[in-house]
This record gives C-alpha cells, sequence and structure tokens, in this order.
C-alpha cells in the first residue's frame, strides 16, 4: 500500500492537503506491517497516524485508550468526516455495548476504541479472534511505565497482544516519554523490533510569556477581556483558588467555572460539557483538568502560579492551540510560589525530594530567564535547537535592554549587611521602600542606613531586580535558615571593592493589547470580521442540532479559512483547510447560503469580493426573475447572465435550466455541434443555428448536452 493512498484519504476525509512532520513515515511504516513507538507531542497529530491506515486498510484498528471522556468526541469527530467508528467502555449501558459488539462482529466499523480494562476481557480477545484486525493502537502508552508520569497497572497487562496476536503491528504512542519510559514500553508491549519516531517538542504557534505575580486578577481580567470569546484554561495550584479565581472571573460578567478533584463525576462532567461546548469560555483547575479532553479551540493557557517542573508546564500549555493556529501561554511568577512549593516537596516523599526540588529550580530558571524560553524549554527535553530568537516569546519579542544597575545592587546588598543577611526577599522589599509594617518596626529595621533607601522603586521593580540579582549569582536564597538572602563573593566585590554590575530594565508590563498598526479599513476587512464572527454562530448551531462540541463541526484554523476564502461553491468548500468531502455534505448548504448572503450585502454596499456578481445573478434566479430582468436590474447584458447561468450549472447548483432554454433548442444545438466540423469554435455554431440561437443561450447549451 503506498503513501499516494494515504493522502488522498487526508484530502477527502479530513480536508487537509499535507501530512505534519514524521506523520507519513509512521504511515509508511503501519503499512509495511511494522511495530512502531511514536512520541509526538500535544496537538502534534498522533491520531492522524493510527486514523488513516484504519481508513486505507479496509478492516478494523482497535484504538486502546485510559480516557474514557475523550472516546466519545473523538468518534463523534470521526464519524463528521464520513468514518465508521464506535467506543466500547463502562459508560454504556449493556444494550448499547451489545449494538456496538453486534456491528463490530460484522466488520462494520474502520476504528473501535476500547478501554484497557475491556481489551483484558476474555470474550473481547474472543471477539478480536472473529474480527480481521489491521493494527492495534496503543495511546497513552507511557501508562505501561513504572518510570512515566501517569503509571496505570492494567497497562502492563497489555503485553498479551503481541502474544495473541503476534503477527498484527501494533502502534504505541505517547506525548511525554524520556529514554527509560521509552524502553520500558517497547519491553513491556513486547514490540516486534520497532521503529521509533521522535517528533519535535516545539509548539511554534504557542506564544510563550511570564509576567510578575502581582495584581494577577486584573492581569488576568484585562487578557481574558481583549480575547473575546476565545477559550482559555487557568491551571491553579490549589483547589481554594480554583473556586476563588472564577468567581472573581464572574463578577466581572467572564463565563467561568472551576474543576478540581473533589467535584463529583457529575459535575466534573457538567463543567467539561459545558466547556467543550463553548457555554464556559474559562476553566480555572488543577492539573485534574485537561487529560480527557480533545478540545482544539483552546486559545490560551495560564499559569496562576509557578508549576512544580518543565514537564508539567509543557503538558498543560499543550493544551492550547491543537489545531495548529496562534495560541498563548502565560506564566505568571514569584518567589512566594517557589517557597510554597518547596515547603510542599520537602514535607512530602523524601525518596525522589532531590530529584523534585531540581526540577522545581529548572522551572524557575526558566520563568527568571532572559534569553529565548523557547530554547531552554527544547534544550530541557534535549532537543538540540537553533534557537537564539524564536520570535514568538515575550524575551525575544522585547529583548532586555541592560543599564548600569550598580547603585541598585549596592542598596540590596548594603541592607542584606546591615540586616545581618537574616530577612527574606519581601521584608528586604519594605526595608528598602521605607515600609511601615509592624514586623519592620519591632525589629529595628527603620533605624538602619539603608531603611526607606529604595523608595523610588516600586515593589514590583524591587522584586525583578532582586530575581535578577539571584540569577546572576549575587545572592544566594537560604532554605535552611526560612528564605532569607545572603550575599555571595560575588557580590561582595560590587559592594565593597567598587566592581560594576550590569541589570536587565525592568519595564512593568500589562496584559492590555499593543496598540494596533493603523490598517486602512475596507469593505472587505470588515466583511471578514463580520463573516468570522457568524460563522462561529452558525457553527455553535450546527453543534448544538447534532449534539456535538462547536470545535468537532469545524476547528478554529477552518472557521479563519472560510472567512479569508469566502467559498460560494461545494468545490471552494473542498480548498478550505479541513473541509473533507462529507464536511461538504453536512455542513455546506447553510455555509454556502451565510457566504452568499454577507456576499451580496457587501457588493450592494460597494464591496468587492471575487465571485460575488455569480451569487447576486444567483440570488435573482432563486427570486423567480428571467434573464431579461436581471440583465435590467444589474446593467448587464443578456450574454453575461447566460454565461452566470452556465456557470451555477457547472458548479451542480440546482437550478431549472429549462426556463432559460427550451428542449427545442437544446437539440438544434445538439445537431449543430455534432455536424460541425469545428464544434468548438462559437461563430461557425451561431451561423450554421442562422443566428436564431443568442451566443448566451448558445454556451448554455453546450455546458446541457
Amino acid at each position: 500500500m503506498t503513501i499516494d493512498i494515504a493522502k488522498k484519504a487526508l484530502k477527502s476525509k479530513f480536508g487537509y492537503d499535507r501530512f505534519r512532520p514524521m506523520q507519513e513515515a509512521i504511515i509508511q511504516a503501519t503499512f509495511d506491517k511494522k511495530d512502531v513507538l511514536v512520541l509526538m507531542p500535544t496537538g502534534g497529530g498522533k491520531s492522524m497516524c493510527y486514523q488513516i491506515p484504519a481508513i486505507c486498510m479496509g478492516n478494523t484498528t482497535v484504538v486502546i485508550s485510559p480516557l474514557i471522556s475523550l472516546m466519545r468526541d473523538q468518534v463523534e469527530s470521526l464519524k463528521s468526516n464520513g468514518i465508521s467508528a464506535a467506543y466500547m467502555n463502562s459508560s454504556q449501558s449493556s444494550s448499547e455495548q451489545y449494538e456496538v459488539e453486534t456491528n463490530f462482529s460484522d466488520g462494520k466499523y474502520q476504528l473501535i476504541y476500547v478501554s484497557p480494562e475491556k481489551m483484558m476481557q476474555p470474550s473481547f480477545i474472543a471477539m478480536l479472534r472473529r474480527v480481521t484486525i489491521d493494527l492495534f493502537a496503543i495511546d497513552e502508552a507511557h501508562c505501561i511505565s513504572s518510570w512515566g508520569h501517569d503509571f496505570r497497572p492494567e497497562y502492563q497487562q497489555l503485553s498479551i497482544i503481541k502474544s495473541t496476536f503476534p503477527n498484527i503491528p501494533v502502534m504505541a504512542l505517547t506525548a511525554t516519554a524520556d529514554k527509560l519510559t521509552r524502553k520500558d514500553i517497547v519491553h513491556n508491549l513486547n514490540l516486534d523490533d520497532p521503529e521509533i519516531f521522535i517528533a519535535s517538542f516545539d509548539r511554534p504557534n504557542i506564544e510563550l510569556m511570564v509576567r510578575p505575580g502581582q495584581k494577577r486578577i486584573e492581569q488576568i481580567v484585562e487578557f481574558i477581556k481583549n480575547r473575546k470569546d476565545k477559550a482559555g484554561i487557568i491551571y491553579c495550584l490549589s483547589r481554594k483558588s480554583t473556586e476563588d479565581i472564577a468567581n472573581k472571573l464572574k463578577q466581572f460578567k467572564i463565563k467561568a467555572a472551576f474543576y478540581h478533584a473533589m467535584l463529583s463525576a457529575e459535575e466534573k462532567n457538567k463543567v467539561q460539557d459545558e466547556f467543550l461546548n463553548d457555554n464556559i469560555q474559562v476553566i480555572c483547575a488543577t492539573i485534574a483538568f485537561g487529560m480527557g479532553i480533545d478540545k482544539s479551540n483552546v486559545r490560551w493557557v495560564i499559569h496562576y502560579n509557578l508549576p512544580k517542573n518543565l514537564e508539567s508546564y509543557y503538558q498543560e500549555i499543550g493544551r492550547s492551540g491543537r489545531d495548529g493556529t496562534k495560541a498563548e501561554a502565560l506564566l505568571f511568577y514569584s518567589f512566594q510560589d517557589v517557597r510554597i512549593i518547596r515547603e510542599m516537596l520537602t514535607d512530602g516523599e523524601k525518596s525522589n525530594e532531590e530529584v523534585q526540588l531540581a526540577k522545581l529550580e529548572q522551572m524557575q530558571h526558566y520563568a527568571e530567564a532572559t534569553n529565548c524560553r523557547r530554547a531552554i524549554l527544547l534544550n530541557y527535553f534535549s532537543e538540540q535547537t537553533d534557537h537564539t530568537n524564536c520570535g514568538n516569546c515575550d524575551v525575544c519579542k522585547h529583548p532586555p535592554k541592560y543599564f548600569d544597575g550598580t547603585v541598585i545592587v549596592q542598596k540590596a546588598l548594603s541592607a542584606i549587611a546591615r540586616t545581618n543577611q537574616t530577612v527574606g526577599l519581601d521584608m528586604l522589599i519594605g526595608i528598602l521602600r521605607g515600609s511601615a509594617r509592624h514586623d519592620i518596626l519591632e525589629k529595628g529595621y527603620d533605624k538602619i542606613k539603608t531603611y526607606g533607601a529604595g523608595r523610588d522603586l516600586s515593589q514590583a521593580a524591587w522584586q525583578n531586580y532582586l530575581q535578577q540579582m539571584i540569577h546572576i549569582g549575587l545572592i544566594e536564597i537560604a532554605y535552611d535558615k526560612n528564605y532569607a538572602l545572603e550575599m555571595t563573593e560575588a557580590s561582595k566585590k560590587i559592594l565593597f571593592d567598587g566592581q560594576k554590575c550590569k541589570l536587565s530594565h525592568f519595564e512593568p508590563q500589562n496584559l492590555k493589547e499593543t496598540k494596533p498598526k493603523i490598517v486602512a479599513v475596507t469593505k472587505s476587512t470588515i466583511l471578514g470580521d463580520e463573516l468570522t464572527e457568524l460563522l462561529r454562530q452558525l457553527r455553535k448551531e450546527l453543534a448544538q442540532s447534532k449534539g456535538i462540541p462547536p470545535y468537532i463541526v469545524f476547528t478554529d484554523a477552518t472557521l479563519e479559512d472560510l472567512a479569508k476564502k469566502k467559498p460560494l461553491t461545494d468545490h471552494d468548500l473542498e480548498n478550505v483547510h479541513g473541509f473533507g468531502e462529507r464536511k461538504v455534505q453536512l455542513y455546506g448548504a447553510p455555509i454556502l447560503e451565510l457566504i452568499r448572503s454577507k456576499v451580496i450585502e457587501n457588493s450592494n454596499e460597494g464591496g468587492k469580493v471575487r465571485g460575488a456578481t455569480y451569487v447576486q445573478t444567483l440570488d435573482l434566479l432563486k427570486k423567480g426573475y428571467d434573464v431579461s430582468d436581471i440583465a435590467a436590474e444589474r446593467n448587464l447584458s443578456e450574454t453575461t447572465i447566460y454565461a452566470h447561468i452556465a456557470y451555477w450549472i457547472q458548479q451542480k447548483e440546482p437550478i431549472d435550466y429549462y426556463k432559460f432554454i427550451s428542449k427545442g433548442e437544446l437539440e438544434r444545438i445538439r445537431e449543430a455541434f455534432q455536424s460541425s466540423d469545428n464544434p468548438n469554435e462559437m461563430k461557425p455554431l451561431f451561423e450554421r443555428l442562422n443566428g436564431e440561437i443568442s451566443y448566451g443561450k448558445l454556451r448554455l447549451g453546450l455546458i446541457l448536452i
């Protein structure tokens, strides 16, 4: 089986013109009956690696997944693309399972999704023996490894697949797996000399940003209000903060809800469904949220607190921008978060405390970085990169500007020295800014020389500069002395020996949109903006009518392409990103009706859109106008109107063409065409018909005969 067959399926079923990196090679290996291990980031296109072979190979692909809540949406998405699929898990009634099992036994499904527990049932294995299986795909394969971050004992039993069905290829897929975990997956699944594919961890469509952790709610409200109707997730450190933040956002009329482990199953499902169906814009959640959703139009992720490690951070930001279009990841950072997490880790299990603290330090390094954040992230995952400027992180977009910060550094170091290196970051800032806090006055710190020496700088500025000093090794945090700040050998050279020190300027950044460039507003740009919003509304209506999430109808990437290309025919729709044949059949008519109506409206107001003249003629034809009336109404020749009618007939638009040309005229044109020496030239045909049939009708007739 060749990759050309796969490319045709990709276009006809999913409406995509090309494969993403590595997908083609993975699919070819599957066609060649090889076992494969696929390591690909969230949003990288893992599911396409087994869905395309399932469509092409002719029998059934069995997909094993632990995410029961995700199966339904995956199956609905496949069905909307004209692919026969089903799932079997504990959420179904016995009658539903019986129906699926009957159809499965009859070979009616191209894909069937099952849980690991279902896969292990002897009755199901017996059923598999009676069905022709092309492929076993094991999703979230890291769950099989005790080294993985989400170990599930039931996954280790999946080795039965290769022992029971040794000649059927297995594809193991995961988004996160280090070398030890990869080795475990291959060994525990008994994979036969598998081809291993490791895709890039880079998600270039996600903009990476870090902001100081002051006035977080104010910043978040501003951020969300500038991203109207764009869905996002706010990750929080505690269950209580998810509830508090969601309630505060509601006060600003933002549709928000919270999600955490203490909710009942019914409450979790309700929140999840509301979010999937675009009825809630924002979910405030602990890390419990996200694994069971496949929502492609999450446009942003905010971390209200610092995550414990870069693995968690990477996995969580990967829940945005899964459709490949622009997304944003915003991290709020303050040293207080580091302190809280350190205390959680040191109070917890001691066996891997050292490793977890080292990972937290790497997370802190990322948050405080003054070089490309994307490069730090990729290097952490051992991916070689040439990035020095990715162009899509806050550091690369706004490179730090350095200045002589010696005086600022000396003030801070002097205050540390005069307090005998016993105060933490918050109290030090209070001393420098001349705070009248009770604890500062009680200890007599208002009497030292540097009290109030830094009141010209804001709390946020001092926090930033002190973090820079920690980062460049001028201050150390004594974790065992209640987080007191201590000087280093390097800092003594600045304080006592007159050595200079550079700092990067602190520029307070809120989340208001930067002032947009002034661009000429045209009828066309106005139409594009209106159309985007109308298409979004239509998508939601179509989804509600079918009881599925809006992103299954079409993704945000498809929505943008629809608004940009403004398709007017079924053929045009097939050239829109993400529109396969089945989606044209299901949703083409209402989408075309909407776009055509807006194109007519725009044209009547003086705008110019490709194909608008054809749409205006079609509109009048549907209203019952004849050719001469349309020509007069539009101030065009009848020949032009006939050309428009011919165009719509070629586009298979349902038109009663006998209203515009009689059967007798059609027969005369056919006879003239068949007896002509030059049938492709209009003038000889016109003369052969004695000029009794106009050029317009003649062109129309030649299309119809």
